[in-house]
């Protein structure tokens, strides 16, 4: 085996205890009605990522700098990235129902392969990295909105495969179940 395959698998590993440990406080603060997946399935955070470009917009920091004092302009600064730090939380937690919800499709659907899990070990690897570089960055005083945007079109585009393979679940059931009436009652009505 060559070095680079120790340090791929290295490094995800680091990033799978990575995501993991900070999965720990979300998971502490749950509660019965929160395990209802499907419920949750329908919140998306991602709508309201316009009002966090919009905080984040140096436009907004440079006229604020210039009409209010520059204690004023430094606590709202912190406020807007503690909110987007709060937004980037709430992605996660998207993106955590949706990986629940695609657990859930995968015990219904019987096609699923071993490459199936594999893609959604590698959406969950990427999803890792770019949320603990965004998150990492929202910290050091930085405003990455372009990755910020990319990882919650990242979340919208799971969401649309997570609705779409549902329809079709659904499509497969409601089939199956016209399927088995026809052939129970077709020899009944023989008058």
């Amino acid at each position: 085996m060559s070095l680079f395959f120790y340090l791929f698998f290295g490094f995800v590993g680091l990033f799978l205890l990575l995501f993991g440990w900070s999965m720990r406080k979300a998971e502490r603060g749950k509660t019965p009605a929160d395990a209802d997946v499907l419920g949750e399935y329908g919140r998306g955070h991602v709508a309201h990522l316009p009002q966090i470009r919009q905080a984040l917009a140096k436009t907004d920091f440079v006229y604020l700098s210039q009409k209010a004092p520059s204690a004023l302009a430094r606590r709202v600064r912190q406020e807007r990235r503690r909110v987007a730090l709060a937004f980037l939380s709430a992605v996660r937690e998207d993106f955590q129902s949706l990986l629940r919800l695609a657990k859930i499709i995968a015990v219904l659907s019987p096609e699923v392969a071993a490459v199936q899990e594999f893609e959604r070990l590698r959406l969950t690897v990427k999803f890792i990295w770019r949320h603990e570089l965004i998150r990492m960055q929202l910290r050091a005083g930085l405003a990455p909105i372009p990755r910020l945007g990319a990882l919650s079109d990242f979340v919208s585009s799971m969401s649309v495969r997570m609705e779409t393979a549902m329809k079709e679940l659904g499509e497969r059931a409601a089939l199956a179940a016209e399927l088995a009436s026809s052939f129970h009652g077709g020899g009944r009505d023989t008058a």
